[in-house]
């Protein structure tokens, strides 16, 4: 799948170089969508994860970002917090993250849509 405003890389496990590529296409396609609404810099902190790597971060047993399914964006003021939920919201995304410092994204189809949880 090609992206406007990102490289699979962005979304590697940090210990498996090329694990972007596990990414499934379609929530790809909507942080691109977000991104070219959003019309700044979007740093994705967390995409796949290997199980590795989300033991080693404190990531929930059967979580998303194990299947390629959610992506955390590093998000640090509430400005920015508001006009990114705004446009994540708009694009289509229901199952939603908030931390102080992130905004946690999935498209899990086995998991209730349209919550919104903090952290």
């Amino acid at each position: 799948m090609k992206m406007k405003y990102f490289t699979y890389e962005e979304f590697d496990s940090p210990d498996v170089q090329g694990s972007g590529q596990m990414m499934n296409d379609n929530i790809l396609k909507m942080i691109d969508a977000a991104r070219a609404a959003y019309g700044k810099p979007i740093h994705i902190n967390s995409g796949y994860r290997t199980p590795k790597h989300n033991a080693d971060v404190g990531g929930v047993e059967g979580s998303s970002h194990l299947k390629g399914l959610a992506i955390d964006i590093d998000c640090n003021s509430s400005k920015e917090r508001f006009e990114l939920m705004e446009i994540l919201l708009g694009i289509g995304f229901n199952r939603i993250g908030v931390g102080s410092g992130f905004i946690h994204v999935d498209i899990d189809p086995v998991k209730t849509p349209n919550v919104m949880w903090t952290y």
